[in-house]
């Protein structure tokens, strides 16, 4: 599964253009543990709305404007990143996950659509991750750490072929 980082200060515009863009599937929380940690929240979404407030008291995150968890706040250290799951087919219909390193292109055509994609951060001791239907289209925003590591951001939904063509003069200028 690939992961993709995101710039922490952008954190908050990035979950409220996924939760107002894309098909929310599935809210997961839990406690950050060795075994796994017990698990808090484990709610799927089909035709329910996700919303968040943040405010002085922290991270309020709402299912059809019922509250459901709260974060603190008081240990956030780095941002968001997007992961994908690629389902690669397989002879007997099952299929396998694919894993990939990092410094890969998100729009690889040799590589299976993602069949969701998950947004995921580690808040007060707490592993969050919101579950999307398909993909959660991002675009390239700042290098991290050159050559192999970038900070990535959300893109709206239809913008996929601009994104792969910015990812391309990327690349290009990279190699010249």
């Amino acid at each position: 599964m690939e992961q993709y980082w995101m710039p922490k200060k952008l954190d908050f515009k990035n979950l409220k253009l996924c939760l107002d863009k894309y098909p929310v599937d599935l809210l997961y929380i839990r406690l950050v543990g060795s075994m796994g940690g017990t698990v808090k929240v484990n709610k799927k979404l089909e035709g329910r709305t996700l919303t968040f407030k943040k405010n002085k008291s922290g991270l309020h995150l709402f299912i059809d404007s019922s509250e459901v968890f709260h974060f603190l706040l008081n240990d956030y250290q780095k941002g968001f990143s997007l992961a994908y799951e690629r389902i690669e087919p397989t002879e007997d219909g099952v299929g396998k996950m694919v894993i990939l390193n990092r410094g890969i292109d998100p729009y690889d055509p040799a590589l299976p659509e993602p069949e969701r994609s998950f947004l995921r951060i580690v808040l007060d001791d707490h592993l969050m991750e919101i579950f999307f239907e398909g993909r959660v289209n991002i675009k390239f925003h700042s290098w991290w750490i050159k050559p192999h590591w970038k900070y990535w951001t959300v893109d709206k939904p239809n913008n996929i072929q601009e994104s792969i063509l910015k990812q391309q003069i990327e690349y290009d200028e990279e190699d010249s």
